[in-house]
């Protein structure tokens, strides 16, 4: 089975750096290394040594700036050391075969890059958004998730259902217009929908959808499947002791956010 080197990216506010980590290395991966963003855009690290990457949440610059709008100029400007753009490193990663997967702020950032939905496979082209939660809050709770069985991503294979706790203020997915909705619709590049834990059907009433996301989209997948986000943090619920209800015994049966990132790391050791 190939080896999975997991790259976690953190800095300039991200906080959750440590339990995605975590989650790699429960999940199966074979090493999961922290590091700062701008250790890989001076070139201490270099992607090409690993073959998934995880831009997890956090308050990222403290989320006054736009929901990783300026996390995106970063990427987009940055050069190493010896004038490389640090964007010819993601894209040939993307191109060598690498998996990415974007938490909350790192799902911001892939809308902000263009890397989700790529719809038509124009990647690079920012073709939604992410805006205020409908209740103009921070939400702070746990919702119930029904994984799209048509989506391509391969995060989601093998899932029908799941709970995490989200914890987001600028949450709510925003198509650049109507035919971008459809066109994420007909192609399946929806590939999680908050649901209401009574019905389990898509649903956009406050609080089973948190932020208002039309369709109840949670996350969204690129048309490969390999690149995939969410606002809901699954690397939050490794062990049945996270869920509120595991002190009534109500937790033991309840799938485990970490089986996105098994399925992530299971694509990669299949190859």
């Amino acid at each position: 089975m190939a080896r999975v080197n997991a790259l976690v990216i953190t800095g300039y506010g991200t906080n959750c750096h440590e339990e995605s980590a975590y989650a790699l290395k429960a999940a199966g991966a074979d090493n999961a290394d922290i590091v700062y963003f701008s250790d890989l855009a001076a070139g201490h690290v270099r992607m090409d040594e690993y073959n998934f990457l995880l831009c997890p949440g956090g308050f990222l610059d403290g989320d006054d700036l736009g929901a990783a709008q300026a996390a995106a100029l970063r990427w987009r400007w940055s050069t190493t050391n010896d004038g490389h753009p640090v964007l010819d490193q993601l894209k040939h990663f993307f191109d060598s075969g690498g998996i990415i997967l974007g938490i909350c702020n790192g799902f911001q950032l892939l809308c902000k890059l263009g890397l989700l939905p790529a719809v038509g496979d124009h990647y690079f082209e920012r073709q939604v958004s992410l805006s205020y939660n409908d209740s103009g809050r921070f939400e702070d709770r746990w919702v119930t998730l029904k994984a799209n069985q048509a989506s391509p991503c391969v995060f989601t294979k093998g899932i029908e259902y799941l709970q995490a706790p989200v914890r987001h203020g600028e949450g709510k997915i925003i198509p650049m217009d109507e035919p971008t909705l459809n066109a994420i619709v007909q192609n399946n590049l929806y590939a999680l929908q908050y649901v209401d834990p009574e019905t389990r059907q898509p649903t956009e009433q406050y609080p089973y959808n948190p932020n208002g996301s039309p369709m109840g989209i949670a996350g969204l997948t690129d048309p490969t499947g390999r690149i995939f986000g969410l606002m809901p943090h699954p690397e939050a619920f490794n062990h049945p002791t996270n869920h509120p209800t595991w002190t009534r015994g109500r937790a033991a049966d309840i799938p485990l956010g970490l089986a996105m990132l098994e399925s992530g790391v299971n694509y990669l050791k299949a190859k």
